[in-house]
């Protein structure tokens, strides 16, 4: 209760070492899902709305990326930003770069996926009727994701919520460098290794906070989705 009590003081006194990290945790996590959505949902409605061989494999890879363990995806950036790995020269290794690569490795089929799902229940359904109407190409693209934006919304929500708690990837890519590339999840492993649980908790708080708060907004999109729907 005592180490309880220092960590919401540490919230309270905006304490700088807990409010670096999670600074750095919201930038590095934002930055990837930025980049992740700009792929992801141009992906996932190509997949939607186009018949091509090999379409349905592709789809199939992204759903089984979407539970792809984050060690493995750290291990592959690894291996790609490393001295000898093609991207090796480039130094970025143990930087906030690499750990934004990783995230968008891991919540870029997440989006792609998610979206595809989405898109694709939309042009089963109204196909027809825009065929008729003449609407193809890029019209039809614009219409489908107009009319599925608070869905949409709800996809890149899910990829934000992977992304700001991860730890696997961005330890492995980041090293859990202080005041270099220490974000919430590995500061708490860290610091709970060491028996520091004040800041442990208090990092603890603030990242159970934002789960709630990603998973309140998801909430909130699909309710006021529904009442557009039915007004």
């Amino acid at each position: 209760m005592d180490a309880l009590t220092e960590a919401f003081r540490l919230i309270i006194t905006l304490d700088p070492d807990l409010f670096e990290i999670l600074g750095l945790s919201i930038r590095v996590s934002l930055i990837a899902l930025a980049i992740a959505t700009v792929i992801g949902l141009p992906l996932g409605t190509y997949l939607a709305i186009n018949k091509f061989p090999g379409r349905r494999v592709l789809i199939t890879l992204l759903n089984a990326l979407m539970g792809m363990p984050p060690v493995v995806v750290g291990l592959m950036v690894y291996l790609m930003l490393s001295r000898s790995g093609p991207l090796g020269g480039l130094g970025l290794l143990y930087t906030p770069t690499a750990m934004i690569i990783a995230q968008v490795v891991l919540i870029t089929p997440i989006i792609a996926a998610l979206s595809n799902q989405v898109i694709e229940n939309l042009y089963q359904e109204y196909r027809d009727t825009f065929y008729s109407l003449g609407i193809t190409g890029s019209k039809a693209v614009i219409a489908y994701l107009v009319d599925a934006r608070y869905s949409l919304t709800t996809c890149i929500l899910a990829g934000f919520g992977r992304a700001i708690a991860e730890v696997g990837a961005v330890i492995i890519v980041g090293g859990n460098i202080d005041h270099l590339t220490r974000v919430m999840t590995t500061a708490i492993a860290l610091e709970t290794s060491k028996g520091n649980l004040t800041l442990a908790l208090g990092l603890g708080t603030v990242l159970l906070t934002l789960a709630i708060l990603v998973n309140g907004a998801v909430t909130a999109v699909r309710e006021f989705a529904k009442r557009r729907q039915y007004a």
